[in-house]
């Protein structure tokens, strides 16, 4: 494993829509591991693999109760809302209060193309959210 470079807000890759994973394969396993590993190092709840310079649908999660590895997520349902102050690791040293659903249900891949869904609520729900959007090349600093 490896910690990966961190791509900051105004490079162009962070704006950029990330294409559908295809191969479940040692490299997506490398850069699931790597992914990982970075956002642990840098003390965050999520990394999408734009922010490391990779423009593929994929993201990690951990807001503290096991880490969550997402291929090709979609957000399949919504409800609710909350606002809750939101950072990120590709926009340092600002937070600021953003609009999310409350609940979401999402449809995604694991490392080995196996499908499966999740729901969450509240700071999890948020991270999802928040994580999807950058595949979608939309950081949190627009919902503003």
């Amino acid at each position: 494993m490896a910690i990966r470079n961190i791509v900051k807000v105004g490079d162009d890759v962070l704006r950029k829509i990330c294409r559908t994973q295809l191969n479940f394969d040692e490299k997506l396993a490398i850069l699931l591991d790597d992914m990982a590993e970075t956002m642990y190092a840098a003390e965050g709840v999520g990394l999408a693999a734009p922010q490391v310079g990779i423009l593929r649908r994929v993201c990690v999660v951990d807001i503290g109760d096991g880490l969550i590895e997402l291929v090709n997520p979609v957000i399949t349902e919504k409800s609710g809302e909350q606002i809750g102050n939101e950072g990120c690791l590709s926009v340092p040293e600002r937070f600021e209060e953003v609009k999310r659903p409350m609940n979401v249900t999402v449809r995604a891949q694991d490392r080995n193309g196996n499908n499966f869904t999740i729901s969450a609520e509240g700071f999890k729900a948020r991270a999802l959210c928040h994580e999807i959007d950058h595949l979608d090349g939309i950081l949190y600093i627009d919902r503003l």
